[in-house]
């Protein structure tokens, strides 16, 4: 938790860093550290919460490939968030890391008058159904409280720009599918009017989070965009998730675990895709509206572990290890399992000309390469706390 992040990289005569304190308190635990927060001038930046996590991490590196402004991530860097993610870019003049909290709302408020952004991208969120099972509190704390603050600072901040500035920002939320509840067999996908039925804590929080949004643009005329996306894949995905833990644990010969009988559905998205999606929807997209984001690509959870056993056995590793497929274990089901989401997203790719370039196959080639190729990093992200994690939920060592 602890550190200074990258911020000691720029140590240049325009910088001012002063060292600050945080401590998160909650029923699940308390989280203390050190780090340091520095102010440089960018031209025309967005910033960007929750961008050490995977998709915020992914979304700043195409940023930078492909904008012209600077990106000011403000992360709190919990166990999901990790700065070598975005270690290729950490002495980018048009990047600056922030350490700090969504819920500290003074500081939140010094953030954005220091960088005066011209739109935030707000992904900083807890986003593990599972954990939200087993602890609710961190969830309504971050995805709750800590969009109200954003909000809340955000309107402050839009009311006294000029003219021109005013116009110009954007609030954009980033959600999830998980709000619209559960589908059944043949039923058409989430589209954008589908009545909210949240069926976790998590997806509750979520689903908070998105109607504060809305409410702040109806009530106060705060510029906001809201996306409710499916579920993603790609590099520097947390391996708590399912296609990243079945990779890892194919690779080492460990259990495969599966919830319930494998068959829940999901529609999957490439994340650099979903990246894509957001960045069309924050230059193009209509004020107030919300917009679906989906792959198209509904997928089993039994055949993503199979199509991953199948690329692993491709590879010709450990013999000892073939077939993959008979790593796989079912185990008990998730409480309140959602049995199928589906999306519609033929809004934005009516509106605004986007759709995914990745199939399924192409985008699991990249993902398992990525995986493979990165030793050091998921040896890192796999150590003490993830252990322990796997090893109290599943009752097997990861």
């Amino acid at each position: 938790m602890g550190g200074k992040g990258f911020d000691w990289l720029r140590q240049t005569g325009t910088e001012t860093l002063r060292p600050f304190l945080f401590t998160i308190k909650g029923t699940c635990g308390t989280r203390s550290g050190r780090g340091w927060k520095g102010f440089y001038p960018m031209d025309n930046p967005i910033l960007v919460t929750g961008g050490a996590g995977f998709i915020g991490s992914n979304f700043i590196l195409q940023w930078l490939r492909q904008e012209t402004g600077g990106v000011i991530n403000f992360d709190k860097l919990t166990y999901a968030g990790n700065l070598r993610n975005l270690a290729s870019i950490a002495t980018d003049a048009r990047y600056q890391f922030v350490h700090g909290d969504i819920v500290d709302r003074d500081f939140v408020r010094e953030v954005l008058q220091r960088h005066q952004p011209s739109a935030i991208v707000h992904f900083a969120a807890e986003s593990h159904v599972d954990r939200s099972i087993h602890c609710a509190d961190d969830f309504i704390r971050t995805n709750i409280e800590g969009t109200f603050v954003m909000l809340e600072e955000a309107r402050a901040y839009w009311a006294n720009l000029a003219a021109a500035g005013r116009e110009r920002f954007r609030f954009l939320h980033v959600s999830t599918d998980e709000v619209y509840g559960s589908l059944g067999p043949g039923e058409p996908g989430f589209c954008e009017t589908t009545a909210y039925a949240p069926n976790s804590p998590y997806a509750a929080s979520k689903a908070a989070s998105d109607h504060l949004v809305r409410a702040y643009h109806h009530t106060h005329g705060l510029p906001t965009l809201t996306t409710n996306c499916s579920n993603n894949y790609g590099p520097y995905q947390f391996p708590e998730k399912l296609i990243p833990l079945t990779i890892v644990n194919a690779r080492r010969g460990k259990p495969l675990p599966v919830y319930g009988d494998g068959l829940n559905v999901r529609d999957w998205l490439y994340v650099e895709d979903h990246c894509e999606a957001i960045r069309a929807v924050l230059s193009r997209g209509k004020v107030g509206e919300t917009y679906n984001i989906g792959g198209d690509t509904e997928k089993t959870n039994l055949e993503i572990v199979e199509t991953v056993c199948s690329a692993m056995d491709e590879l010709k590793g450990d013999a000892q290890l073939f077939p993959h497929k008979k790593l796989v274990i079912f185990v008990k089901d998730r409480s309140g399992h959602d049995r199928r989401y589906a999306m519609d997203a033929s809004k934005i790719k009516r509106e605004l000309g986007w759709a995914p370039r990745e199939t399924f196959e192409s985008g699991m080639r990249k993902t398992i390469s990525w995986f493979l190729e990165n030793d050091e990093w998921v040896r890192e992200v796999t150590s003490g706390q993830y252990r322990e994690w796997m090893s109290t939920h599943y009752a097997l060592e990861p």
